[in-house]
């Protein structure tokens, strides 16, 4: 069950006592720090919270709204994750990734828009082609991307939530197997040519950047070396369907789509300029194992999944394109005999409530009265 209880140490109070050794940022890493940093503080403004009943006073101040903030987002992933679990059809779904192998990982780093959008396409395409070559039909996924591992190192990757069956050119529902989607070696040589094309292309269109460790790139031949050499390196593929159901992978990807790199939650303790936290290694996946870093390095790894600016990084493809969505999925209802779910409508309060079991507008000192917004409370820094 998730914690609900404010944790005693988060990410904004790191930036507030150790901002100082970052030194020279992008204007954008520097909107994300001052963003946490006066993330519900005065900062900020707000109202100030009366009980009706007795005389208890707070100040609630605003969120700072920012996609990259630990304690923002809260409403909107979990409507974001009840709204795909509505969407959910009467199949067996499946959970897939693809991974980038680490001799890229710099080339994303100096070029995370153009990059991230190649991993899109490339791994999107992937299945759809796979699909329609062994099963025939045209399929929908969702993808949501990842930067990070759980030690906070760039690790590009994009999950898919991937239904097990598709609709043919002529609207019939073809259903897949239960336990098996596509192979996975064929996806993985797929998106490995695909993603390497496209690659070549952006930068036969000088999309691509090449500066610091990777600045010998610039040259046609070290480029083409690049390329080649990743040739023959595996792009990994997982694909499996989820074990206890479509539910608990899109639970598990909402933790991560509306912040990123790490939660308040993980964290442990300051000691010093050092930071705890906890982390799962995948080599000893059944116990959580804690890390020390400095506060500067700790940092740097947490700016190092910044996203530019609008990017998308939930997408929707296939037969789940946004545009006619809604209709496919009402035509795979009706194909499958299946009634489209009342859709729950509800404020950011009931949904907390909901969910947490915390009433917003209950008075904490007396528990009967309800909290009214007395007067505004300017704010006097502005994240725009």
């Amino acid at each position: 069950m998730e914690d609900y209880e404010k944790p005693s140490l988060e990410i904004a109070d790191i930036f507030e006592k150790f901002d100082s050794m970052l030194g020279s940022l992008p204007p954008e890493h520097w909107k994300v720090v001052q963003a946490i940093k006066n993330c519900r503080t005065g900062a900020l403004g707000g109202h100030l919270l009366q009980c009706g009943s007795c005389d208890f006073k707070k100040n609630a101040y605003n969120s700072c709204r920012n996609r990259h903030c630990s304690k923002c987002g809260f409403t909107k992933r979990n409507q974001w994750v009840e709204k795909r679990c509505e969407e959910l059809l009467e199949c067996p779904y499946f959970h897939v990734v693809f991974t980038l192998p680490s001799e890229l990982r710099a080339l994303v780093l100096q070029n995370k828009k153009v990059m991230y959008d190649i991993l899109f396409k490339a791994s999107s395409e992937t299945l759809k082609q796979v699909a329609k070559d062994r099963l025939k039909v045209n399929i929908g996924c969702i993808g949501v991307l990842h930067t990070w591992n759980q030690t906070l190192i760039d690790h590009p990757h994009v999950h898919f939530i991937v239904p097990g069956g598709g609709l043919t050119e002529t609207n019939k529902w073809v259903k897949g197997h239960e336990s098996f989607f596509l192979p996975v070696k064929i996806l993985s040589q797929v998106f490995r040519g695909k993603f390497l094309q496209l690659v070549r292309e952006a930068n036969d269109h000088s999309q691509l950047k090449f500066f610091g460790s990777i600045e010998q790139l610039i040259h046609p031949g070290i480029f083409d070396d690049l390329l080649i050499g990743c040739a023959s390196k595996e792009f990994v593929v997982y694909s499996k369907p989820p074990f206890v159901g479509p539910e608990a992978v899109i639970k598990y990807l909402g933790q991560y789509t509306h912040r990123i790199a790490i939660s308040n939650y993980r964290l442990l303790k300051l000691e010093g300029e050092n930071i705890y936290f906890k982390y799962r290694d995948p080599k000893d996946p059944s116990k959580k194992k804690t890390m020390v870093l400095h506060v500067k390095e700790f940092m740097r790894r947490f700016l190092l999944h910044v996203l530019p600016l609008k990017f998308t990084r939930i997408r929707h493809f296939g037969l789940f394109g946004s545009r006619y969505k809604k209709d496919r999925i009402k035509l795979i209802r009706d194909l499958l005999g299946i009634e489209t779910p009342e859709v729950r409508e509800e404020t950011w309060k009931d949904l907390l409530k909901r969910i947490t079991g915390v009433d917003a507008d209950k008075c904490p000192h007396c528990q009967n009265g309800v909290l009214e917004a007395r007067h505004q409370l300017s704010p006097f820094y502005s994240t725009a």
